[in-house]
Order: C-alpha cells, then structure tokens, then sequence
C-alpha cells in the first residue's frame, strides 16, 4: 500500500486524475494536484489532515487490523457452523428416541 502511493504519487509531484465515491453508486472524476496533505474521513462525521506519510502509516496499520479481524470471523464462523452441525444432529437423535419411545408405549396399548 505504502510503495504503491508513494510510487505513484510521492514520487512524480504532479497533478492526476483519480475516481472517487460520491455516495452509493454514484462515482465522480477530479484531478488532484500535488500536495504534502491528504484528508481522510474517519466516520461519524470526522474528517483529519494527515501527512502523506501519517495517512499511508494509519491506512497499513487499519489495513493489518482488517486482515487479522477477518481471519478471526473466520474462525468464529467455522466454529458456529460445527456447533449448529452438532445441534442439528442431537435434535435429530431426541427425535428419534421420542418416536421409538411413542411408538413402544403405543404398541403396549
């Protein structure tokens, strides 16, 4: 993340184009000339100026948390599907044993 946007933009010190989202669906084109800041918005209607370098440390350390955070969902997920898998069969088992035990007190009437 950091070699690409400093490769690209770090380096060269001139103007480009770029797309960005105006709200959902709705992209728009704008040239960006050079600069030593960027702003980036942090939700619930925050938005800070960060150095090109600070916003490329922020970004790579969100970016790691992000990665981390959707190995550990995964686990989580993995660990719900088995236990709904075991659910599912001890559902089935009392079943079973409620209909041979209906059945056997059905048979002795």
């Amino acid at each position: 993340l950091s070699s690409g946007i400093n490769a690209e933009y770090g380096q060269k010190k001139e103007e480009f184009n770029t797309h960005f989202l105006l709200s959902d669906q709705v992209h728009a084109v704008a040239k960006v000339p050079p600069t030593e800041k960027v702003f980036l918005w942090l939700g619930a209607n925050t938005m800070l100026e960060y150095s090109i370098d600070e916003a490329v440390a922020l970004l790579t350390k969100n970016l790691n948390t992000a990665v981390v955070n959707a190995g550990q969902l995964d686990e989580d997920l993995e660990y719900l599907s088995n236990q709904i898998t075991t659910m599912e069969v001890n559902m089935a088992r009392v079943y079973n044993w409620d209909f041979k035990r209906r059945k056997a007190a059905a048979e002795q009437k």
